[in-house]
């Protein structure tokens, strides 16, 4: 396998509210470009792109960095989320992704913020308080194909939810992930490459392990207009 640490920027005390769009953009672009260039090698089969931002979150480097690991297997968080949308693609021979991108922006209670290209959901059924999710309005199963017109979209719209989230919640510790395609399921009628937002507001204790079921005191609708305003 391979594993990368993506130095964001020079400026040690640089946040996630102090990067222009312009430097977030750069980010993204970096993780694209390392992909399409990892992609190359056919004994991968899997990349996982991630942010561990303060401690309770994991980073072991305060420096502002996001990490890639390039795995010569499908993860098992990845294999469940993906049998899980195959089965809905059977069923309603559609993208489950893009049938929630379609009823929450009919909804519009947890849209965060929406663009041409992107919009920002907090779930319906989310895991954790003020959990994130963007997602590209386009069917696109995988993040390295997006095409380069749309990054300054992205890069706009995720920047600016990192900057309400850390508004909101007084710079919270979070995660945030990017679930993608393998590298051999480019042409994936289910599968929807989003990152997923997830701010280290409670613990994951004894109940959750044993059971896999969460706890999340706060409904997706009341972080989705406190996000907002």
């Amino acid at each position: 396998g391979v594993h990368e640490v993506i130095v964001e920027t020079p400026d040690h005390a640089a946040t996630a509210s102090t990067l222009t769009v312009e430097q977030f953009k750069n980010i993204l672009l970096s993780y694209r470009l390392r992909m399409r260039e990892l992609k190359q090698d056919k004994r991968l089969r899997y990349i996982a792109i991630f942010k561990n931002c303060g401690e309770v979150a994991g980073a072991s480097l305060e420096h502002p960095h996001s990490q890639l690991i390039a795995l010569p297997v499908v993860p098992k968080r990845p294999l469940e989320e993906m049998a899980g949308a195959q089965s809905y693609y059977t069923f309603k021979e559609r993208c489950i992704y893009c049938d929630i991108i379609r009823q929450e922006l009919l909804n519009k209670s947890r849209v965060v913020m929406e663009n041409s290209d992107f919009v920002a959901i907090e779930p319906f059924a989310p895991r954790f308080p003020f959990e994130t999710w963007i997602l590209p309005l386009e069917h696109r199963c995988s993040f390295e194909t997006t095409p380069l017109e749309k990054f300054s979209a992205l890069a706009e719209l995720f920047s600016t939810v990192l900057k309400k989230i850390n508004s909101a919640l007084s710079f919270p510790p979070y995660n945030y992930m990017l679930h993608t395609a393998p590298l051999d399921s480019s042409d994936s009628a289910y599968d929807h490459w989003h990152f997923e937002i997830i701010p280290r507001l409670t613990k994951v204790a004894g109940f959750e392990w044993g059971s896999g079921f969460y706890i999340n005191p706060t409904p997706p609708e009341d972080a989705a207009m406190y996000l907002r305003e």
